[in-house]
């Protein structure tokens, strides 16, 4: 299929050609036209598979009849209100908007926090058709009143599974119920989790689902290797890789904001120029991370994987799975950051015995290989070295008969010298050894 067969607009269609592209991913195939439809919609897709096309391209479609090029403020009220959990996903989202409102005279403005309110209040003042914003910000400008939202006919959710994990849920029902009932309400998640299907049916008409088959496949582009290593030597082989292999720049993914705070610490202490990002952070600071990274003054980034998503880092060399995800599709989303545009990636994994079930499930989903190897030094503590001679037995202590039970109870009891010194009796030592415990 074409994109010019799912009923979009010769405007629409001219900007999506210029980006180079033809035909539809199958998330955007199955979306379009139901968002046309006017039919909400509950769509489990993972990030990189288009998804942000397959709900604004059929928006803009909608939305086109509302076009004009009036200075007038009033003339451009809010109609499409797009959620999305962290500033960098917005921020993608915006840059999408405008490529694809190349051709149409439809305003667009993305509000997020840890940035100074006053720009984004002078944009919202000039009136736009399009808002991509985060809960909190959003309640910030409806708080001190440079927003209305009267008149939005079509609500976004995005990434809606990571939008509760970080706790926005009540931010989001606040918001709701400040839009017009009579709307469209479209919620992409990665997952249909149970506590997702709650929120669709707190909020959503009878919505048509649509499900897209989960990313598996890896990159052949990345070099994939797995280190089996003692949980509490992780750091250390880290830090090793990190310095023997010259990585300039490297992201690190670890499942917590605790560890990942806790990891760039300890990294700091061996020397190495660390910071971490993850959602507890503050977008200011988040921002400035992201900053430093980018230029190169950062070498290693600690990420959790909701504040993984949206970075746009093109030529990143390594990515480093600290701990292994719970799910094996976080891993393929994880390793994808590296070996972009052609370019060679390595993805290296610290495995320890704990994780071996994660490792399994990972080589299930994308159907490969991945046999754990040892790093010199950090030899896993479980496994028999190589070609190391056993150890001689220790010899026995010489058997006690019947007839010696005095000798049994004396050396029970232990004896005391004159100068109150402790002696093991000579009994339980073997020949030639005498050890005096000093109180």
């Amino acid at each position: 299929m074409l994109f010019s067969e799912l009923g979009l607009s010769p405007e629409i269609l001219r900007a999506i050609e210029e980006q180079g592209y033809s035909q539809p991913t199958p998330i955007q195939e199955k979306a379009i036209p139901l968002v046309l439809s006017g039919r909400d919609l509950l769509a489990a897709a993972q990030t990189g598979t288009g998804k942000t096309a397959a709900f604004m391209l059929p928006i803009l479609e909608r939305l086109k009849k509302f076009a004009n090029t009036s200075v007038s403020p009033a003339m451009h009220p809010i109609r499409a209100l797009v959620l999305s959990p962290t500033r960098e996903l917005a921020d993608q989202i915006g840059v999408n908007v405008q490529t694809y409102t190349k051709y149409l005279p439809l305003r667009a403005t993305t509000v997020f926090g840890g940035v100074n309110m006053d720009p984004q209040t002078q944009e919202l003042r000039r009136g736009v058709e399009i808002l991509i914003a985060t809960p909190g910000r959003l309640l910030d400008h409806i708080q001190q009143k440079t927003v209305q939202l009267n008149k939005v006919e079509v609500l976004v959710l995005d990434e809606g599974d990571r939008m509760l994990d970080m706790g926005f849920i009540q931010d989001i029902r606040k918001i709701m119920g400040m839009l017009p009932k009579e709307r469209q309400t479209l919620l992409f998640s990665a997952t249909f989790a149970p506590e997702i299907k709650r929120l669709a049916a707190d909020f959503m008409r009878s919505p048509q689902t649509v499900e897209v088959a989960r990313q598996n496949a890896t990159n052949d582009q990345v070099e994939q290797l797995v280190y089996q290593v003692d949980n509490f030597k992780k750091r250390q082989l880290l830090a090793h890789l990190i310095r023997s292999r010259e990585m300039s720049q490297v992201i690190v993914f670890c499942k917590t904001k605790i560890s990942a705070d806790q990891l760039s610490r300890d990294l700091k202490r061996d020397g190495l120029n660390a910071e971490a990002i993850h959602g507890d952070k503050t977008q200011g600071t988040r921002l400035e991370t992201l900053a430093a990274f980018k230029e190169g003054s950062l070498r290693v980034l600690v990420a959790t994987d909701v504040a993984a998503r949206g970075l746009d880092i093109s030529e990143l060399p390594y990515v480093v799975n600290f701990e292994l995800p719970n799910s094996p599709e976080d891993y393929v989303h994880r390793i994808g950051r590296t070996g972009r545009a052609g370019a060679k990636g390595v993805a290296i994994s610290l495995m320890c015995p704990e994780e071996s079930k994660q490792h399994e499930a990972i080589e299930r989903l994308t159907k490969q290989t991945l046999p754990p190897q040892n790093a010199d030094g950090f030899w896993p503590s479980w496994l028999p070295r190589p070609n190391k001679p056993a150890r001689e037995p220790a010899p026995s202590a010489p058997a006690l008969s019947s007839g010696k039970s005095e000798g049994l109870k004396q050396a029970r009891a232990g004896r005391r010298s004159r100068k109150g010194k402790r002696e093991i009796p000579a009994l339980l030592l073997p020949p030639r050894y005498k050890v005096e415990i000093i109180r």
